[in-house]
């Protein structure tokens, strides 16, 4: 499974996922109820070898997750609702990397951690519908042994 099918499928497990009808990637329904995920890449975060030439990496992947939400002009409880949400969204992401439940990227689960932060609005239209925006990231570790043929000579 790809990092990609595996974040599509731990985000439905969210439970306010119910909120949303769909979940593509990288385009938005500009209708209500509706999300998307956007890879924005991969980060080599650090990198270390030891005398055998084995190599530990830190990777990091980003995504940035939008959602469309009802939110009429001047609506106040609709935005509040709307921001709730995002926060427990956030919420939730820190409790399943805490406890292990969140998706695993790399040879190390104990020191995965994946964060979902700066849930902001991102824009909002007169016909009722506003798009907001989380920054997903999942920090991992990958190790290459000596002799394997993912390692240059």
């Amino acid at each position: 499974m790809t990092a990609l099918e595996k974040v599509r499928e731990w985000l439905k497990t969210y439970p306010g996922y119910k909120q949303l009808k769909e979940l593509t990637v990288d385009a938005t329904d500009p209708q209500p109820s509706n999300g998307s995920v956007a890879p924005t890449g991969l980060v080599e975060v650090s990198r270390t070898s030891d005398i055998l030439g084995n190599v530990t990496v830190t990777n990091q992947l980003n995504f940035t997750l939008y959602f469309v939400f009802a939110k009429a002009p001047d609506d106040d409880v609709g935005a509040e609702e709307n921001a709730q949400w995002l926060m427990d969204f956030q919420d939730w992401v820190q409790a399943q990397s805490v406890t292990g439940k969140a998706p695993v990227f790399g040879d190390d689960r104990r020191k995965e951690s994946v964060k979902a932060q700066n849930g902001t609005l991102y824009g909002a239209d007169t016909d009722g519908c506003a798009v907001y925006s989380v920054q997903l990231s999942a920090q991992y570790i990958k190790r290459y042994e000596e002799g394997n043929e993912w390692l240059l000579t």
